[in-house]
């Protein structure tokens, strides 16, 4: 019937997060509640905010459910290849704008602010990768690039795509960065090796090697930081 005005408390359980955000504005609804917006709906038994609720219990925050594949997703009871392909973009998205926002021109003036760039993006990978970050002489990031990616051990780095791409990104300035995907920070043998190596190659292209910072989830470490430079 026209006009007809139904109260919140009425509305259908899948149909609350989607009417609360246009009413309320984004910010008014919890992590399940957007995700409830996400998969559309639930099942016979369970709605969409409930069945996000028990999704996001089993991985315990955000971070770790952005590291679920969509096989992994697919296991939860009511989640589909559709719904868990929903769920993989859009916390693909989120993680892209945020290590998008953070390299808009930034300036490097601790090995914190390079970790803050390269978290987003291989911090919470299953394998290893190696990035380099390219500065110019202000310090400020002109671009960044992933120069190999491993396995759950170990990625192999060319020295000569480096200084490459160094040259034609027209830097003065690199920072090495890999992650470990065990959590360890304990440089390897390995890790030693191939920043010397680098650093000596770059000392003759007069082109300096700022640091090197092997990232995990939530913490670093840092060459120059602990000496090792």
């Amino acid at each position: 019937m026209e006009g007809l005005h139904f109260a919140i408390k009425d509305w259908s359980e899948d149909d609350k997060p989607r009417e609360k955000l246009i009413l309320k504005g984004k910010d008014a609804l919890s992590d399940a509640e957007l995700m409830a917006i996400l998969i559309g709906s639930g099942s016979r038994n369970e709605s969409a905010v409930a069945l996000s609720q028990r999704i996001l219990a089993s991985a315990k925050n955000l971070n770790s459910l952005g590291k679920m594949s969509i096989s992994q997703l697919m296991k939860f009871k009511g989640i589909g290849e559709a719904k868990a392909v929903s769920i993989v973009a859009a916390l693909e998205l989120g993680r892209r704008q945020r290590a998008e926002d953070i390299l808009k021109l930034k300036k490097i003036t601790s090995s914190k602010d390079a970790f803050d760039i390269m978290q987003p993006i291989i911090g919470e990978l299953p394998h290893e990768e190696f990035w380099v970050l390219f500065l110019n002489n202000s310090n400020k990031v002109i671009s960044k690039s992933q120069l190999s990616k491993g396995g759950i051990a170990g990625t192999v780095v060319d020295v000569r795509l480096v200084f490459k791409l160094a040259l034609e990104n027209g830097a003065t300035g690199l920072i090495l960065c890999h992650n470990h995907p065990s959590g360890n920070l304990t440089p390897s043998n390995a890790d030693k090796q191939i920043t010397k190596k680098i650093k000596t190659a770059g000392e003759v292209l007069d082109v300096k090697i700022l640091d090197h910072l092997i990232i995990t989830e939530t913490k670093y470490y840092s060459f120059v930081d602990e000496g090792i430079f």
